[in-house]
């Protein structure tokens, strides 16, 4: 459903659906009851405005009854937030596409604590392109190849692509060169298959039992010593400490290629979340999630012709 609203300063207004019965007689009432203890004042002078819109734009006023509309729209105050210290790379723009490098922290999209603070936000009001839309995500913690979609008439042709499993997506990885202790060795190049889903805790997915629905290709592209600090505390008999993966995601599933590195007892490096969930702690900038969507791959459905886009960034623990 479109929003009767523009985005202003980048962010879409948030709509919200009303309850079909309650003790609430009025829309008010009902923002009242949910975050009134936050703002009441805020509240009454939105609607004291106009600044709340149901349907078709109507706006909304402190006796409008609760069942008048179905949904309502509105634009949330937005909290002051403190600028991640990362810059996004534009690799590509024309009258249908924007392709540029997300850096690692930065999110695909606004949420929580993080909206100006999002690529796509920044990217709106950079380019003045409101109706910039991803075409897909990259993890908070993954940097590289985001594409996102300018023009809201070709965008259909675009998201079929992805819907299809037509566009082919490469990222890298630093891990370990050997697997954990109780795993058993790996012959790469290797696929992984298994069923996942999103845990109840936390942000985690997990594996369970079931038919596959996520694959992954892992090569090992090449192994390397690691830093001073790390090859001291290695007890490998001086193997190689360290490798660099490439990852051919065949499937789209919530951290579908840490969990599937993981899985092999090659958990990502600096990843605080696979193979075990580390205590939150706030961002370290000089120690980024060593995850890379290198490239992208498909048919463009305008001109017809095989398009691929590079990631220019590389992982600062590659040796």
């Amino acid at each position: 459903m479109q929003s009767p609203l523009p985005v202003r300063d980048g962010v879409n207004a948030t709509r919200l659906r009303l309850p079909d019965e309650g003790p609430w007689d009025t829309a008010m009432d009902y923002m009242m009851h949910r975050w009134g203890h936050i703002d009441p004042q805020g509240i009454e002078d939105r609607f004291d405005s106009g600044e709340i819109v149901g349907e078709a734009g109507i706006a909304l006023n402190r006796t409008t009854p609760l069942r008048k509309h179905t949904f309502i729209w509105y634009y949330r105050t937005l909290p002051p937030e403190t600028r991640i210290p990362v810059e996004l790379n534009i690799l590509h723009q024309d009258d249908h596409l924007l392709v540029v490098d997300k850096p690692h922290f930065l999110p695909t999209t606004p949420g929580g604590t993080y909206i100006q603070e999002s690529a796509l936000v920044r990217l709106r009001n950079q380019l003045k392109l409101p109706d910039l839309i991803p075409m897909h995500r990259l993890d908070r913690m993954t940097a590289g190849i985001l594409l996102l979609s300018t023009n809201p008439e070709t965008r259909g042709k675009y998201q079929v692509l992805f819907e299809k499993r037509q566009v082919r997506k490469e990222y890298e990885c630093v891990a370990a060169a050997h697997p954990a202790p109780g795993h058993p060795a790996v012959d790469f190049p290797v696929v992984v298959r298994n069923r996942m889903t999103k845990s109840r805790s936390y942000l985690l997915a997990e594996v369970i039992a079931g038919e596959p629905n996520a694959e992954t290709r892992i090569e090992r592209l090449r192994t390397f010593d690691a830093g001073p600090a790390d090859a001291a505390d290695a007890a490998d008999g001086g193997l190689p400490h360290r490798a660099l993966y490439r990852l051919e995601p065949h499937s789209g599933k919530t951290h579908q290629l840490r969990v599937h590195m993981a899985s092999l007892g090659l958990g990502i490096v600096n990843d605080a979340f696979y193979p075990e969930l580390l205590d939150k702690a706030p961002d370290d900038y000089s120690r980024p999630l060593q995850l890379l969507a290198r490239g992208i791959r498909f048919s463009d459905p305008i001109t017809g012709t095989d398009v691929e886009y590079r990631s220019g960034l590389e992982l600062s623990e590659v040796r």
